[in-house]
């Protein structure tokens, strides 16, 4: 009988063994498994969304970009009274709908024009350009309404190196904004200082 019992429990034993061993054997595998998903996932390709370096920039070229910007009451009367301008016919509907001839609020043209630039921001200079250095003639055309549908294209206008500071260039955009219709609102020139692309920068 107790060798029977030293026969069962040596089996148990074994049995033990084996399983452990499998669970080791597995435990070892989906260490191996997990190691190559990092390892695959290490090397995988990064693409960072950023705008143009200043070699990318090619004059005569026109971007357009989208989306477009919808602008509403709220925008118009927040950007207005932030900016300290106490403009009737921004803030007040009574005093602009009895003045032809637009017999409507307009939309504060500091507003398109900063909404016009930043429409650009994405495509052509985030996270490349030094900073604006100046605007040309900027011009309205025709006004933005609240509800009016703001679209911005920007033309190349001229680029050159930078004379006193290396690794950076001069580039000059001529900014369009467009309503929904097509109709020009907004004309502006504006020059940049923009960064060259950096060493080892596919």
């Amino acid at each position: 009988m107790s060798a029977a019992n030293d026969s069962a429990a040596v089996s148990a034993a074994n049995d033990s063994a084996a399983v452990s061993g499998a669970n080791d054997s597995a435990a070892v595998s989906g260490a191996n498994d997990s190691a190559a998903v990092t390892g695959q996932e290490a090397v995988k390709k990064v693409i960072v969304q950023r705008g143009l370096w200043f070699e990318e920039f090619e004059t005569g070229v026109l971007y357009q970009h989208r989306p477009g910007r919808t602008i509403t009451e709220a925008d118009n009367v927040l950007f207005t009274t932030l900016t300290m301008n106490t403009q009737a016919l921004h803030l007040d509907a009574a005093f602009s709908d009895a003045l032809p001839p637009f017999n409507q609020r307009l939309v504060n043209s500091m507003f398109t024009l900063s909404t016009l630039v930043g429409l650009s921001v994405a495509q052509l200079t985030q996270g490349t350009i030094v900073g604006n250095l100046g605007f040309g003639e900027v011009a309205f055309p025709k006004p933005l309404f609240h509800g009016d549908t703001l679209y911005a294209e920007t033309e190349v206008t001229d680029k050159r190196e930078s004379k006193s500071r290396p690794g950076e260039g001069i580039v000059t955009f001529a900014h369009t904004g467009r309503n929904q219709h097509g109709d020009i609102v907004a004309t502006a020139s504006r020059k940049t200082m923009v960064r060259k692309r950096p060493e080892g920068e596919k």
